[in-house]
């Protein structure tokens, strides 16, 4: 079964030509036609050969550049208008207003109201008290209001605990008295098992958190208000948990599931998160195992979202983020569901994300969604025995925002082979024939095979040199505020550089080769490569191998509905348009899975640290994704007549745009109010005090500690404010754990250039004080020091030992001493108002004494609320950042101790 055969038009041309020539030229023409008969219905055709010109011109009938450009470049656009009407459609149905469905306006005023008590970080009055009480004021009247079936009862929980956490390189994590406000839904006569479900209503320093997460703790506000008046009885409790603390690296779900006595009744979570600032919440996260999760959120939500490739992506550590689903999945063993708004990461955890950001719609479909799922939850057979059911993981993916398509794993793998035979079966007959002497299709597979993967090696190197060259010239993120440049710069230099390899092939390798031949190889290396992906991604147990799934089984379908028509007509108007239309279901949702990766990768590029080049990172996944896009579009290189003015344009809009990238004329930033783009800069007023084995002060300084969280460092910063330059570069303190600055978090390994500006001490009014208490030599041999720590909520706690010297053991999370990247020791401690002193100890092991001592210990006071907060200094350097950068500032101090 070929695409190569001749077309009755062409027959009649060889039948008028044959008469003309007379008799004795037919044996010549009918051992060729013969050949080309025998060589797979005439396949590896000689375009010039005698006796076969019109048979072979009939059968590589080529397509019109222009027009068939034209065509591909108006399906692509079509399909991805398609793709934004999906996802601007943030609710499918509305409700009716009755009572117990969700109100979204209701839900929005208690956005407005927490929003507006401003940032609000644990220990902070406004964390602490002002939106404790606010909460408590609501949940009162939702009280008053509910149902006579259903019972509600209140705990405010102050927890303190120690855990260990392997995110971002590891460190360890202490907390006291941090705040949750607690809601129990139940059934008038008590429930054994509930449902919980998870929101926090602290913020990160200087930013609102409308998103993240004051607009889920709202929208739970609201589901519990909709639950409890209505007249549908629970068979299950519903566990509401607003938590104080989760911004601190997941210290309040921690201390929740740990410690307080409705954690065991728990048998199942939902995790309300955001990642960006409205759109659609994103089920990015079930399980673990536990596919009973996933079809209660397939049956019950009425706007579904969902997808395993994010949830293989987010578990893969690529995106430095974390939820509080690790908490209940490693410290409680419950299985759960984690979504997040993904939308509009640009002003993520900055001042820009505020509650009038943040759609009706999308709040109503949350509120649907999470409403629903619960009921669901709540009246289901299922959750009482939920362990029973934790049985292999599941394939989960939603079809536009229409209905969410699930199946368990193993059903995938024998729906993945299924696949792969088929295409083993459709190959291996045209890779098992004979040679003939006209046609090796085994070598023309096999150098098509060589061949694509040339020009995709060549397109990834030529646009990462391209990257590498734009982040040199100091040009990088030049696409952070104009997504199509990256298009224009790095998509046209991948699609000219393939067409490029495949056109060089085209003329010096298959010379004088049928052009419908040659589709067909490529149509079939094409195949083969989505068939290895899909055996390598089935192997390796993703659940994203659904994907390479559909890459590979509608275009086999398609190849074969369209071969009537092309062994016909040829490779005409009507074979493209069918050919593109059996293509539609992969390409749109290939479509709709790149949306989702640049959407939620292209912020994150401006906020991943100043070690990795965003511009190559970039360039590689747009390279990547064309690549694929352009897998199955090969063979219209070898069907049109030229791609001389395609490669042309491409190459011309390529170059225009590197240019303009050169001369800056692509500012990565805005402040634009409608959509802000703000570069992140970290300012900390310090003073820091160095002691050494004698307990004397050997260094003091004290200036403003400047991180820009990009790549560009503070190139663009530097016309503003000129005495931030590169002679005021931090040095790194080699013999002081994380270099002797007050990391508040252990991101070093991400941030290495910094900038120190000179400037007065400061004084807090709340000094941090730390003393060793005690210095005992243990029975077993080892030095046990005993310290005391007091001081804001927030303090670091760095730890490096000396050469022959060991941590061996300390009295913070389970006892074991986690190492962060590099070797050193970091410890996360912050605690809620009031809190008595911290007092810790660690344990050295010494096998060689030296003479600077065993052991070097740093903390740092982060002064994140409060007067003690702001400084003059400080004050007046964020007043000379320009509108388009988002300076968060707060006030520290530094003291390093050697033992």
């Amino acid at each position: 079964m070929e695409w190569s055969s001749e077309s009755a038009a062409v027959r009649r041309h060889r039948g008028a030509a044959e008469r003309r020539e007379g008799p004795a030229a037919a044996p010549h023409r009918e051992r060729e036609a013969s050949a080309q008969a025998d060589a797979s219905g005439g396949g590896r055709t000689r375009k010039g050969s005698s006796g076969s010109g019109g048979a072979s011109r009939g059968a590589g009938t080529a397509l019109s550049e222009a027009r068939t450009v034209l065509a591909l470049a108006l399906y692509l656009l079509a399909l991805r208008a398609l793709v934004q009407l999906s996802l601007q459609r943030l609710v499918l149905s509305r409700t009716s207003g009755l009572q117990g469905e969700f109100d979204a306006r209701q839900a929005r005023d208690y956005l407005e109201h927490i929003t507006a008590i401003g940032p609000r970080t644990t220990g902070s009055t406004e964390n602490e008290i002002l939106t404790v009480q606010y909460l408590l004021e609501q949940i009162k009247l939702i009280e008053r209001q509910s149902s006579s079936i259903h019972r509600i009862s209140v705990d405010i929980q102050r927890p303190t605990g120690s855990f260990s956490i392997d995110f971002l390189g590891g460190f360890t994590s202490y907390y006291d008295n941090i705040t949750n406000v607690v809601v129990k839904l139940e059934p008038g006569s008590g429930a054994q098992h509930a449902v919980l479900a998870n929101c926090h209503f602290d913020s990160v320093a200087n930013s609102p958190g409308a998103s993240d997460d004051a607009v889920s703790c709202a929208v739970m506000l609201e589901v519990l208000r909709g639950m409890s008046v209505s007249s549908e009885p629970l068979q299950h409790a519903v566990v509401f948990l607003f938590n104080g603390a989760e911004e601190n690296v997941l210290q309040a779900s921690h201390g929740f599931i740990t410690q307080h006595p409705w954690a065991s009744l728990i048998r199942a979570f939902i995790n309300l998160e955001a990642a960006g600032v409205g759109g659609k919440e994103l089920v990015f996260q079930t399980g673990p195992e536990n596919p009973w999760l996933v079809q209660a959120y397939v049956s019950a939500a009425k706007h579904p979202f969902a997808s395993v490739v994010a949830q293989e992506v987010f578990q893969s550590g690529i995106i430095p983020s974390d939820t509080d689903f690790r908490i209940y999945r490693d410290f409680g063993n419950i299985p759960g569901i984690d979504l997040a708004f993904i939308e509009n990461g640009y002003i993520y955890h900055t001042k820009y994300d505020t509650a009038d950001r943040i759609l009706i719609d999308s709040i109503q479909r949350a509120g649907d969604n999470i409403l629903a799922v619960l009921k669901h939850l709540a009246t289901s057979d299922m959750l009482a025995s939920s362990s029973e059911y934790q049985h292999g993981n599941v394939v989960f993916f939603d079809v536009f925002g229409l209905l969410v398509i699930a199946y368990p794993s193993r059903v995938g793998s024998i729906i993945n082979c299924m696949a792969v035979m088929a295409v083993v079966l459709f190959l291996g007959k045209k890779l098992l024939q004979p040679k003939h002497r006209n046609v090796d299709y085994t070598r023309d597979f096999l150098c098509g095979l060589a061949i694509t993967f040339i020009s995709w090696f060549t397109s990834l190197v030529t646009v990462l040199i391209i990257a590498v060259f734009v982040s040199l010239i100091g040009q990088s993120l030049s696409w952070y505020n104009h997504f199509y440049v990256a298009v224009c710069l790095y998509g046209t230099a991948t699609v000219a550089k393939i067409i490029l390899i495949h056109t060089l092939a085209k003329r010096f390798y298959y010379v004088n080769v049928s052009n419908q031949y040659l589709g067909e190889v490529f149509f079939d290396t094409a195949l083969f490569v989505h068939c290895g992906f899909l055996v390598v991604l089935t192997y390796q147990g993703f659940c994203s191998a659904f994907i390479s799934a559909i890459w590979v089984a509608f275009p086999l379908l398609t190849k074969l509905c369209v071969y009537n028509d092309f062994k016909k007509h040829g490779a005409q108007g009507r074979f493209t348009a069918l050919y593109l239309l059996g293509m539609s279901i992969p390409y749109l949702y290939g479509l709709y899975l790149i949306w989702a990766v640049f959407e939620m990768f292209t912020p994150i590029l401006g906020r991943s640290g100043s070690e990795i080049p965003p511009d190559v990172v970039l360039a590689s996944i747009l390279a990547v994704c064309v690549m694929i896009l352009s897998s199955y579009f090969i063979i219209f290189i070898y069907l049109v007549k030229s791609t001389k003015k395609t490669m042309l344009t491409l190459t011309l809009v390529c170059v225009a745009t590197l240019l303009l990238v050169c001369c800056g004329a692509f500012f990565p930033y805005s402040s634009n109010p409608v959509s802000p783009k703000p570069k992140r800069v970290f300012l900390q007023h310090m003073s820091r005090t160095f002691h050494n084995l004698e307990g004397n002060v050997v260094k003091r300084d004290s200036g403003i500690w400047i991180n820009g969280f990009d790549y560009t460092g503070m190139s663009h910063i530097t016309p503003h404010i000129p005495e931030i330059n590169d002679t005021i570069r931090a040095h790194c303190e080699e013999n002081a754990p994380l270099c002797g600055f007050p990391w508040y978090l252990p991101v070093h390994f991400l941030i290495r250039k910094n900038w120190y500006l000179p400037a007065p001490e400061i004084s807090p009014r709340n000094p941090a004080h730390f003393r060793l208490i005690s210095k005992d030599k243990t029975p077993w041999g080892s030095i046990k020091l005993t310290f005391e720590a007091t001081g804001p909520s927030h303090m670091s706690f760095y730890v490096r030992t000396h050469k022959g010297s060991t941590l061996s053991q300390w009295s913070l999370g389970n006892g074991i001493p986690v190492t962060s990247r590099g070797g050193d020791y970091f410890v996360f401690y912050s605690h809620g108002l009031q809190a008595s002193a911290w007092q810790f100890w660690i344990e050295v092991q010494v096998s060689e004494e030296q003479p600077e001592g065993m052991v070097t210990v740093a903390i740092a006071a982060h002064y994140l609320s409060g007067e003690d907060k702001r400084s003059p200094e400080l004050d007046t350097l964020k007043e000379k950042f320009p509108d388009w950068t988002f300076p968060s500032a707060w006030v520290c101090t530094y003291s390093l101790f050697v033992f």
